[in-house]
């Protein structure tokens, strides 16, 4: 009898390689022998373990090849432009600034502040402001340029609207004092219509009219500032 090795004995020794723990049986001998025996299969047989000092080291494996780092180029350049607005800005404050001091202090138990500090703090934001920005534009910051709407940024400008636009001002001005403003404003809005493109004429007219009109009451009554009349002064 052999001992159990859960029971505290022995493990029984076994027999080498290549032979049966036990002789083969006389009955069976002619069934193996007319059983023909089974192909080894490629990479079925197990190989044995290697020893801990035969397998390669650490060291030895080759590291793993990392993906090149994406070079976005060289840092942008600020946009020397952007300071030329950045001066304006603080050109624009200081003024503001020098003009505040010159207003008088005005002694009224209504307004015991006075018409000066409200000026002076506008100038005072508008110095902060440029210099927020001039740091801005020195760090590399810049805005995003404008896309547009359904406008092709590629075309060149139209000289013809323009300088027409700019007629229509200038008419305007020159004629708001002799002939009023609702004569004047009805050339500026009519002839503003007709330098964007549109031609229908009388229906143009007939709004432009409406607009002059509506602009003139709302002046005069609403905010209380009176319009030139012109040559239409007494009939308005």
């Amino acid at each position: 009898m052999t001992t159990r090795p859960d029971r505290g004995g022995e493990q029984p020794p076994r027999p080498p390689a290549g032979q049966t723990s036990a002789p083969p049986d006389p009955d069976q001998t002619g069934v193996a022998a007319s059983v023909p025996p089974i192909p080894t299969q490629p990479g079925a047989e197990r190989t044995a373990d290697e020893p801990a000092g035969a397998r390669p080291a650490t060291g030895d494996v080759p590291p793993t090849v990392a993906a090149p780092a994406v070079d976005d180029g060289p840092a942008p350049r600020p946009d020397r432009a952007q300071y030329g607005v950045c001066a304006f800005l603080a050109l624009v404050g200081g003024l503001v600034i020098v003009d505040a001091t010159r207003i008088g202090h005005a002694i009224s138990t209504a307004d015991p502040i006075g018409p000066k500090p409200v000026p002076i703090l506008l100038g005072v934001l508008l110095l902060i402001v440029a210099a927020i920005y001039a740091v801005d534009v020195a760090r590399g910051g810049a805005g995003e340029p404008e896309a547009g709407e359904d406008v092709d940024l590629s075309s060149p400008i139209d000289w013809r609207t323009v300088l027409l636009l700019i007629g229509a001002f200038l008419v305007n001005a020159v004629l708001i004092d002799r002939l009023g403003w609702v004569i004047s404003g009805t050339l500026l809005f009519w002839g503003s219509a007709y330098a964007l493109g549109n031609r229908h004429y009388v229906r143009n007219l007939l709004i432009a009219v409406a607009l002059s009109l509506i602009t003139f009451y709302t002046f005069a009554i609403g905010l209380k500032v009176n319009l030139p009349a012109g040559v239409l002064q007494g009939i308005l």
